[in-house]
């Protein structure tokens, strides 16, 4: 299956029974949510994914699985983000090898690499592998920025064909349309941010938010490319207080509540993190319980023609 690098691709969360061990029944549950709603692809193993707490065989298993679920109704596509130039390159051909069709490519994990050896570690595993890559640049959290200037090198591979987009500046949509045109897509990864870098020319969205509300995010995507803004608009507004939880230290947590709110999920997650308590819990319980009160009612966004 190839990839078109658009449309709505949730970072899906990893669920965790209490004995701390995979829960694939109640990930099941959320992945037929968000193909019900509509979204466009699947990325595992993310940030919201608790990428770095996860063994390398409960990896396997989540692409494994999650192959055998979709069936080929969506592309799946699997999060590289290690230490070694060596062991990006076997986690990316394992992934190829478990029927993943794409790869999001994280800079070095833990070591801040120069721009010569970010270049060069994007470039090594790229040359390593068929699938077609994402490179996830989020400076504000990873400490690394892939710069246009980094991008002109590493799109000699033609497998590195995408971008999410997460300096959190929309303008930089712009500058790397203005730059690369059609040779390198643009999916926002900032949920705060990702109507405005949507119109600015993104070409989809790697959502957070989507894992409990998976109908209210297509909903967008779909209205804004059918050119009806205001109503995307107005399902943004309502949307805002919950997209908020996306860009804080305890997304996970926060993202992983609302998805009880919605009963797509648990609060589990893996240690070091924790739930949320106290004050906090409470603050963000209110955020999502206003926000499951005052839903939307959604147009029949699934039939819609662009604009």
């Amino acid at each position: 299956m190839s990839i078109k690098w658009e449309g709505v691709m949730p970072a899906v969360t990893t669920k965790f029974t209490n004995d701390d061990e995979l829960d694939l029944k109640t990930f099941e549950l959320n992945i037929e949510a968000q193909l019900e709603a509509g979204v466009h692809g699947i990325v595992l193993g993310g940030t919201l994914g608790e990428a770095s707490t996860l063994l390398d065989h409960e990896k396997n298993t989540l692409v494994a699985h999650t192959v055998d679920v979709v069936n080929g109704r969506v592309p799946i596509v699997m999060n590289i983000a290690e230490q070694s130039t060596k062991v990006a390159i076997e986690a990316a051909q394992k992934a190829e090898e478990l029927g993943a069709q794409g790869l999001m490519l994280l800079p070095p994990m833990r070591y801040k690499a120069t721009d010569a050896e970010t270049v060069q570690y994007f470039m090594d595993v790229a040359n390593n592998t068929s699938l077609p890559i994402m490179i996830y640049n989020n400076p504000v959290d990873y400490k690394i920025e892939v710069t246009l200037d980094m991008f002109e090198q590493i799109l000699d591979c033609e497998n590195i064909q995408a971008v999410k987009e997460s300096t959190r500046d929309t303008t930089n949509v712009t500058r790397i349309k203005n730059r690369f045109g059609d040779r390198l897509k643009v999916l926002t990864g900032v949920d705060t941010i990702a109507l405005e870098s949507l119109l600015l020319g993104a070409e989809g969205w790697i959502a957070g938010l989507v894992c409990a509300f998976p109908a209210e995010t297509v909903a967008i995507y779909e209205l804004q490319k059918a050119g009806r803004i205001q109503e995307a608009l107005e399902i943004n507004q309502w949307f805002l207080p919950l997209l908020e939880l996306d860009i804080s230290p305890q997304l996970v947590q926060n993202i992983k509540l609302a998805e009880v709110a919605t009963e797509l999920g648990t609060e589990n997650v893996r240690k070091p993190r924790i739930p949320l308590s106290g004050a906090e819990r409470e603050r963000v319980r209110q955020i999502v319980d206003m926000g499951v009160r005052t839903r939307p009612v959604l147009p029949d966004y699934k039939t819609l023609v662009t604009a």
